[in-house]
């Protein structure tokens, strides 16, 4: 859901040849007369997202064609051949999977999503298949602002399709007492409990389980903390959602992931990668590596401020704080804007890299069966603080 559009951004961007950079739509009929996406039709919420693209599309044409082979495999998370590495690249990359993440978060692009990898899956069946093929994937919930919105229910929404297998139930005998609400190892743990909000977690709770109510339970203090995305959520409910649990991926992997890389959940007590199912055990090494990243980032960011203060000049705005704000309002945010023209952007790119590295967790986990079971209860939760 992400290297796809971004792939489809990167070939957009190749065959551009309008000033400002605009796409062409697809015709609705042969006869009908073409059509581009421009500033001037562009959805409004889709307008900084389309700016970023646009601001890629010299770059991109500029680069020779060995450094543009090289940003096609890096949009695919493959190592470039050149050498030296193009400066440019990564951060062209980053921008490009970041519009991709955008696109990826809308209902519309997701519903698309379901849609056609369904009819991927039937076009591999042939007429003899014994028994065909149901997509696992299915999007979240159409959120509502309040009972009485005028927001409705996508009349394309899909059916409930069969979820993937869940993770085994069985997990190593020692984790059935770290997860239980009166595990004596909670007081001995020098990481608070995440929340005192009521759980649904039972002594016996899979591992799939306790992580999504620990980010979940951090949801609520991602809101506090962050007094904006409360009114992000009476402006763009949908990006609220995303934001709010990015927001909660980078909190827990920041304060709730030990040095040996066990999570510390809502109970105060730990999770280790070994107690997890395999097929989970990626999602905990990336949640340990984001919070490792970040605070490198904050580390740096510290010692670029005593600089700028021992020379007595002003502070400029951190990397993290710019992680914090796109994470909130995306890349094409205009206050990023500003900053890229002044000159203040990385030209690697590293703030979107990671911004897109805790986003990619984000959807990843949120496509997983056990999430989906609880984000009715969070789009209601949600709902109810934004109306």
């Amino acid at each position: 859901m992400i290297t796809g559009p971004a792939l489809c951004l990167y070939f957009a961007a190749l065959r551009c040849t309008t000033n400002p950079p605009s796409v062409p739509l697809p015709r609705l009929s042969k006869t009908a007369p073409p059509m581009e996406l421009s500033y001037e039709n562009c959805p409004p919420q889709f307008v900084a997202f389309l700016r970023v693209w646009a601001s890629t599309v010299p770059s991109i044409q500029a680069l020779a064609p060995e450094h543009q082979h090289d940003l096609a495999r890096v949009i695919c998370g493959l190592e470039p051949l050149s050498q030296p590495v193009q400066r440019a690249v990564n951060g062209i990359a980053a921008d490009l999977r970041a519009v991709a993440i955008e696109i990826s978060q809308r209902r519309s692009f997701q519903d698309r999503y379901a849609s056609d990898l369904q009819a991927a899956l039937d076009a591999g069946n042939g007429p003899s298949s014994p028994s065909a093929k149901k997509a696992s994937f299915v999007p979240p919930p159409v959120y509502d602002a309040s009972p009485s919105s005028s927001r409705s229910q996508s009349p394309h929404q899909p059916q409930e399709l069969p979820p993937p297998p869940v993770p085994p139930r069985d997990l190593p005998h020692q984790s059935a007492e770290l997860l239980s609400p009166y595990s004596p190892s909670a007081s001995s743990s020098s990481f608070p409990a995440r929340s005192p909000s009521p759980t649904i977690l039972a002594p016996n709770s899979p591992a799939i389980e306790f992580i999504r109510e620990t980010l979940y339970a951090s949801i609520a203090d991602a809101l506090d903390r962050t007094p904006s995305l409360c009114r992000l959520l009476k402006r763009d409910p949908p990006r609220a959602y995303f934001a709010s649990v990015a927001f909660a991926i980078l909190d827990v992997a920041t304060n709730a992931v030990t040095p040996d890389g066990a999570v510390v959940g809502v109970l105060g007590t730990p999770l280790t990668i070994e107690q997890c199912p395999p097929p989970l055990r990626p999602f905990m090494a990336e949640l340990a590596a984001i919070g490792q990243q970040a605070r490198e980032i904050e580390e740096q960011d510290n010692n670029t401020a005593m600089e700028h203060a021992q020379r007595g000049e002003d502070i400029p705005q951190t990397r993290m704080e710019r992680v914090r704000m796109m994470l909130e309002e995306g890349v094409g945010y205009e206050r990023g804007r500003r900053e890229a023209e002044d000159g203040r952007r990385s030209v690697e790119g590293r703030a979107v890299a990671f911004t897109n590295r805790i986003n990619a967790l984000s959807l990843g986990l949120t496509k997983l069966r056990a999430f989906r079971e609880r984000q009715d209860d969070v789009f209601k939760i949600l709902a109810a603080i934004g109306s």
